[in-house]
């Protein structure tokens, strides 16, 4: 993984817990929060700057277009955010995602490394399909007397994606954690 370890470490304690309100809340209420999404952009703005130093890393050379520029890592990754913002917005434009999963995304992207791209699809796969069938088992069983009035429970085919995509990014930063440069 292109990730490094130490960052990874460093983002755990802050990001998990948002993590977890996100899927809780996107199953209870079908709604991913301004304010959870605002929590998660904070996390990499602070922690993100002393963890990636913008004077202290080394300056990565990429292209913007037919220009290629060199910029430190943690100017490269708030980048991402401004990408993946653009693109959610479009696609939440055509009806394709919700605005809320849109927005958790971008907000999530500056704490995925370009590199670890193909790796964080199949962890989102695997985390989409898992989720997927977790909530439908628990909606059709006796699981559901815990939460009885979670609004997902009654959207009949549409899913509470904050889940999968919250469980995406914890997943992909604990294994940066075990598993990153």
């Amino acid at each position: 993984m292109a990730i490094p370890a130490m960052a990874a470490l460093w983002f755990l304690p802050f990001v998990l817990p948002i993590c977890f309100y996100v899927a809780f809340t996107d199953m209870r209420e079908m709604r991913i929060k301004n304010h959870a999404v605002c929590a998660l952009a904070l996390v990499f703005l602070i922690v993100g700057f002393f963890v990636l130093p913008p004077w202290s890393t080394g300056w990565s050379v990429g292209a913007i277009g037919p220009w290629t520029v060199s910029l430190p890592v943690y100017v490269w990754q708030l980048l991402h955010l401004a990408v993946v913002l653009l693109i959610g917005f479009l696609l939440s434009a055509g009806g394709a995602v919700g605005a809320g999963d849109a927005k958790f995304a971008a907000a999530a992207a500056p704490f995925v490394w370009s590199a670890d791209l193909r790796l964080l699809l199949a962890i989102f796969a695997a985390t989409v399909l898992g989720a997927f069938a977790a909530h439908r088992i628990g909606k059709h069983t006796a699981l559901r007397q815990i939460a009885p009035d979670w609004t997902s429970w009654e959207m009949g085919k549409l899913f509470p994606m904050g889940l999968a995509l919250a469980g995406t990014l914890s997943i992909y930063l604990i294994m940066g954690a075990f598993l990153g440069a």
